[in-house]
C-alpha cells in the first residue's frame, strides 16, 4: 500500500514538472453499483455507497487528472427466489483503493466556471471486503472469492465553481471481479455510477 501511494506522489510531481498548472483537492459523493452475473437463477441487486479521496489537474485546456479514491460498494446476490429449497441470498460489501488515471477537456473555461469532459483507465486494489448470509442457507461466494485487483474505464463530466467542482461518472469494469465459484459460473463485472463534490484547496483551475 506504502509503495502505491508513493508511486502515485512521484507521478504527480513528474507530470507537475512536465505539464506546468497543477491543482489539488479532496472529494466526496455518493456511488451506485450494481455487480452482474450471466446467471439466470441469480439475481444481482443495485448497492448504495461512497467514496472520499484527493483529486489533481494537470495542465490547461487538456489536462491530466490522476485521483486516489477510498470507495466503498458491493452488492445483493439472490438465488431465493429458485425454486430450489436452497436458495441462498448474500451480501458483499467492499471496500476499494481506486486509482483512475484521466484525460480532460474543458469545454468553456473562464475564471469563474469550467465545463469539463474526462475519459481514462482505472486500477482498483480490493483493501476490505466481507460476505454476509442473508437467510439460513449458506452462499457459495466468500471473501476470497474476489478478484483483489480490478480495471475499469471511467468516463462522465464535470463543472467547476469557483473553488468547487461537481463531478458525473460511470465506471465500466473490464475484467470480472468473481470468475467460478463451485459449481456457479459467475462472471461477474461491475458497473458504477458515481457523483461527487470537490473542493480545491491548492493551485488554480
Amino acid at each position: 500500500m506504502k509503495k502505491i501511494i508513493l508511486l502515485f506522489s512521484v507521478a504527480l510531481l513528474a507530470a507537475q514538472f512536465s505539464y506546468g498548472q497543477f491543482a489539488l483537492g479532496v472529494k466526496i459523493g455518493y456511488n451506485a453499483n450494481k455487480l452482474s452475473t450471466n446467471m439466470a437463477d441469480v439475481k444481482s441487486q443495485f448497492n448504495s455507497g461512497f467514496h472520499v479521496g484527493l483529486f489533481t489537474h494537470i495542465g490547461k485546456r487538456l489536462y491530466i487528472a490522476p485521483e486516489l479514491l477510498y470507495t466503498m460498494s458491493g452488492a445483493v446476490f439472490d438465488s431465493s427466489g429458485n425454486v430450489s429449497t436452497t436458495g441462498w441470498k448474500q451480501k458483499i460489501t467492499m471496500g476499494s483503493l481506486d486509482i483512475p488515471v484521466l484525460l480532460g477537456f474543458k469545454i468553456i473555461h473562464s475564471d469563474l466556471i469550467t465545463w469539463r469532459v474526462e475519459v481514462g483507465p482505472e486500477i482498483s486494489f480490493l483493501v476490505n471486503s466481507k460476505v454476509t448470509n442473508l437467510n439460513d442457507f449458506s452462499g457459495p461466494i466468500q471473501s476470497a472469492s474476489l478478484n483483489k485487483a480490478n480495471w475499469y474505464v471511467l468516463g462522465g463530466t464535470g463543472i467547476d465553481f469557483l473553488f468547487m467542482s461537481f463531478d458525473v461518472r460511470y465506471s465500466y469494469g473490464l475484467n470480472q471481479l468473481i470468475k467460478q465459484v463451485n459449481n456457479y459460473q459467475f462472471n461477474t463485472k461491475n458497473g458504477m455510477f458515481l457523483v461527487s463534490l470537490g473542493f480545491r484547496v491548492f493551485g488554480g483551475k
